[in-house]
Parts: structure tokens; sequence; C-alpha cells
């Protein structure tokens, strides 16, 4: 867990402040997430990413509704790691003379052509495209933003062939430019259409211009119960056909059926770039939070509206602190918000997502009611109406204050005796000294003991100025030093008292 935790012993260095509550000297402290040193292991997390915030610092931002690898995928590249294209699925690359560009619609990289091959993919077995015979449903679906939109420009190419009745049978499926639009070419893919058993071939076709240096979404899909093939753009229906043997709705319903296993081409004639391609075994479904009213507006929004939130993991301070604000550097652009939350306990073991209840706090804000030995904060980000924009956290420093430690005594001495010692200190000169703490062991500096009669190390001696340890071994030397605890709470213990020793004797009287 990375936490900036900053303690001022020098008053140039880092500040501490000293105030007073109840007649009780208090020090303030912070701690600081991201900025500087940069951001711990959150204990949960959901639709956030990192980005580059104030001061070149990593902050954290909502991540995009890129797509997410489902039962249903059999293949997704979303180009955010160049060393790997193949997110998800069973495929492997076979050629690539693609290149990565921060110029993306979906997080951080999205794949950029210029014209000389593209990427080949070959399916392995169980494969969509790697497995021969009777198919499903699918969708193939991608982000495009072309540079030029030339006749021919080529997208998606799959060639291959099927036996039927001894024949073999060529196949094709196919996306290319055509008239400044997206067309689609299925050759013998369906194992009928229009009553034609064999050579069937269907074309799809967009109606609207695809604009150049602009994104558009496109999914063509295949609904295998109902025999709809549908090519939309930006999630609204651009071209739609009945896979029946009577080319409308109703009749016998179209089966895909592919051949051999062989490549699949990815802008192989192509200037610009392309995101988030995916082949899903199901038909194209809206977005949960989209309506088809607002399909045609936006394909999907950039940031989901539900937001995204992030909870640290608790941050150990000490007993009885309190917080007294948090200072957060963010960027909240106009319709966006974040939205903080804290609590605290002197013991996080028992904590739950609910217990103990989340406070909501304002930034820069004094609080009151916020104490315990551990914090823990949780952030909500939400995006602008249309989930286009979102805003953004660099920094946040908890503000809080602290008990001092109380000082043990000055002066400490030990007489041994006969199978035992007798300690004795002045109080201690810190007006918050509540008691004192006996420690003991038989080797300087490490106060294990275990065999006084009164109890372990180390013995609560009370709020006294001698104290006797008896059941001790006589001819053993022993080693002794004494702290104090605080007069507000008993869980805050100061420093050890400088070191004495004694050896008890059989020939001593005490």
């Amino acid at each position: 867990m990375v936490y900036y935790m900053k303690k001022n012993l020098v008053k140039k260095s880092i500040s501490i402040l000293a105030v007073f509550l109840l007649g009780t000297s208090l020090y303030a402290k912070e701690i600081t997430l991201g900025g500087k040193a940069g951001w711990p292991v959150f204990q949960s997390s959901e639709n956030i990413t990192k980005g580059k915030g104030r001061y070149g610092y990593d902050c954290i931002e909502l991540a995009t509704n890129s797509f997410k690898y489902d039962n249903y995928t059999d293949l997704l590249i979303n180009f955010e790691n160049a060393s790997n294209l193949i997110s998800e699925g069973n495929y492997d690359v076979v050629s690539n003379n693609m290149k990565i560009s921060k110029q993306t619609i979906m997080e951080k990289g999205a794949g950029l052509s210029r014209n000389i091959g593209g990427m080949k993919i070959i399916g392995q077995p169980g494969s969509f495209f790697g497995s021969e015979g009777l198919m499903g449903s699918f969708s193939i679906e991608f982000w495009l933003c072309p540079s030029l939109s030339e006749n021919g420009e080529t997208i998606i190419n799959w060639e291959s062939s099927k036996n039927v009745s001894g024949r073999l049978i060529y196949q094709l499926l196919n996306c290319s430019f055509s008239g400044g639009r997206l067309e689609w070419t299925l050759s013998n893919i369906f194992d009928s259409y229009k009553g034609k058993q064999t050579h069937t071939e269907v074309h799809m076709k967009g109606m609207k211009t695809i604009i150049p240096d602009t994104w558009t979404y496109h999914a063509l899909s295949y609904d295998c119960e109902t025999g709809v093939l549908e090519y939309l753009v930006n999630g609204e229906t651009e071209d739609i056909k009945y896979i029946t043997s009577t080319g409308n709705e109703g009749g016998e319903v179209g089966l895909v059926v592919l051949g051999r296993r062989s490549e699949i081409s990815f802008c192989s004639e192509y200037t610009g770039k392309i995101d988030d391609i995916r082949i899903l075994r199901r038909p194209y479904e809206l977005p949960d939070y989209q309506s088809a009213e607002t399909a045609g507006k936006i394909s999907r929004m950039l940031y989901a509206p539900k937001g995204g939130r992030f909870v640290t993991k608790p941050i150990v301070v000490s007993t009885g602190s309190i917080l007294t604000s948090i200072d957060a550097e963010t960027y909240i652009p106009s319709q966006t918000d974040v939205c903080f939350y804290v609590r605290s306990g002197d013991n996080y073991f028992n904590w739950t997502d609910s217990y103990p209840k989340w406070k909501p706090v304002e930034n820069h804000q004094d609080l009151k009611g916020i104490s315990g030995m551990y914090f823990q904060l949780a952030c909500d980000i939400y995006p602008d109406g249309d989930g286009g924009v979102s805003p953004s956290v660099t920094s946040i420093k908890l503000n809080f204050e602290e008990l001092p430690l109380p000082l043990p005594p000055f002066t400490v001495k030990a007489v041994a005796g006969n199978g035992c010692v007798t300690l004795s200190w002045n109080y201690s000169v810190d007006e918050t000294a509540g008691g004192y703490y006996v420690y003991y062991g038989n080797r300087p500096g490490e106060y294990l003991g275990r065999y006084a009669i009164e109890g372990d190390s180390p013995i609560k001696a009370g709020n006294v100025t001698s104290f006797k340890i008896t059941g001790l071994e006589n001819g053993k030397i022993y080693y002794f030093a004494v702290a104090s605890w605080s007069s507000r709470d008993e869980r805050i213990i100061g420093p050890l008292s400088r070191e004495v020793f004694a050896r008890p004797l059989d020939r001593l009287q005490r």
C-alpha cells in the first residue's frame, strides 16, 4: 500500500501544527494519495482508469465503455497491448503491419493502418472462424475512423471453401468501401437463401456517407432464430435482410455453415484507424443504458452514465486521530461531478461494504465526528449527460489531528532482590501521561519477558512510581524500561524510557 505521510520534525520540511482541544495538545498531520507519490492499490474499483492529471501526475478518471470479454465473446482486439493484439479469443496473429495510435475512441490505443497489408489472424479450432460446419448467431463489430474512404478500401476479408455434395463451394465475407459507405458481401455463408441451396450471395450497404476523420461504430449482426441479417452504423439500422427461404419474414431460416479454417484480414487495403474489433456468438444488442430512440445519435456513450467508483484500503493512522478535512486536486468540467465519502474506526476487521456507515464529505470543508485508528475513503466519479466527458482526481490529501505520544519518565532505577527487582521512577513531566507500562526481558533492547509472576511484558503497572517484579531467576541479568500511556486513550503508548538492568541474587534481602 503506497501512502505518502508527511510528518513535521523540521519546520521547513513538512508542516506540523499544534492546536488545543479540550486542553489536550493535538498534532496536525496529512496523508496524500496520488500526486507525486502515485496512487495506492485500491480495495475495490469500478469503471475507472489512470490518465494524466495536473502537473503530469497520474490521475483517476472514468474508463471508457470499451468492450469487455464475456461468455459470448469469440474475438476481441482493443489495441491496448502492442505486444499482444489478440486481447481475448482463440486466435493467433499471422502477420501485422498495423501501428498503435493514441488518437482513439476507446481507452488508450487504436489500430493505425497505412494501406500496407493491415493484419491477418487465424482462428484456433473451437473459435467461430476456426471451426468447420454449422454455426449459430454472430455479430461482427468495430469502431472506424477512415482517412480517405476511397472505393475498394477493405476493412475485413475472409475467404474459404466448403464441401457441398462433393463440390467445393467458394466462401467470402468481405467489408469494403463503396461510394463513401461500407458494403458487405457474404457469399455462400448461409445454407439457403431465397430458396437456393448453393451459390447464395448477400449484399448489405450503408445509407449514410462515412465522413473521414470521424469515428463511427459498425455492426453486422445475424440472428439464427429469426433469420435477420442487419447492418448497423452508430446503433441505427442501415440495411436489413431476411435470410430465409422466402427472403422475407417467415419461411425456413438459413443457417450459417462455414468451410475450412482460413485467415481473416483486417484493414488489408485501408488508410485510417480502427478500434475495439470483436466477434460475438450472438446478435447485436443495444447497451443496457441506451434506448432505441437514442441509437442514431450515439452508438455507445464514451462513459457509462452510472460513472465509476474507487475505495481505498483502510488507512492506518493512530488511535484517537480526528479527520479534519480532505483537500483533493480535481478537474470537474460542466455537468460532471466528483463525490467523496469517508468512514473511520479503531478496528477494520469487522467492516463490511455498509458498516461503518459512509459519510459524504465536501472537498476543502471542515469535518466533524470522524475519528479512529483507521480512515477509509471512497470516491464516485460521474460523466456529463451525454457520457462524453469525464472528470478526474489527481490527488487527495487527508488532513487529520492525532494525540501526541506521552513522554516516558526521565529517570528509572532498578534495585535487585532475591528473585525479584524493584523499579522506581518519577512521574512523567508530560501532563497527558495517564499511567505506565513496565517492559522487561533478558537481553538488552528486547523486552519479551514471559516469566514474572505479575505477567508477561509489558506489565500494566498503573499510575504509580514504583513496581516490584517477582518470580525472576537468581543470577540472571534482566533489562527494564518504562513507557507512559495517554490519559485520553490508554491504547496510545509513548516511547520507552532509558533502559536499566539488575541481577537478582539469593543473598539479597529485597
